[in-house]
């Protein structure tokens, strides 16, 4: 596990804009933290980093956006709605944990039993000053 302590916006973009170029096709990131912590601003970031040109948005409730403009596909998702783990094999989850794109996932602790066991988990926390947050990276 490694401990990220971002002071400033710009520490969080760094972040994820290293997460963006450094990523590979049927990589997922599972974001966890409480409302308001920055799990959609890391999204926006790693998109950025993969050269995402559309604008990001929580997809809160059609569970998964698809971005296609980047150097691989993104498949952004915020499960914070899906009340039965089976509302996300409905909708295709697995074909898009196993595709050819990235899966960035908000609210990833409600679905975490879902998830295969390489997938990258991000739990964020507020730090002690305003901006600060704390990302600590499990892989």
């Amino acid at each position: 596990m490694m401990e990220i302590t971002a002071t400033k916006e710009s520490d969080t973009r760094a972040l994820g804009l290293q997460l963006g170029r450094e990523a590979e096709a049927g990589q997922i990131i599972a974001l966890i933290g409480d409302l308001g912590t920055g799990k959609t601003a890391l999204t926006r970031y790693i998109a950025e980093g993969l050269g995402v040109r559309e604008t990001i948005t929580s997809p809160t409730f059609t569970i998964v956006k698809e971005y296609h403009s980047g150097r691989i596909p993104l498949y952004h998702f915020d499960v914070y709605r899906v009340s039965d783990p089976d509302e996300l094999f409905e909708i295709g989850a697995q074909e898009y944990f196993e595709g050819d794109g990235l899966c960035v996932i908000e609210w990833a602790d409600l679905i975490l039993d879902c998830l295969p066991a390489d997938a990258m988990v991000i739990r964020i926390r507020r730090g002690e000053q305003e901006e600060e947050r704390i990302f600590q990276c499990e892989y």
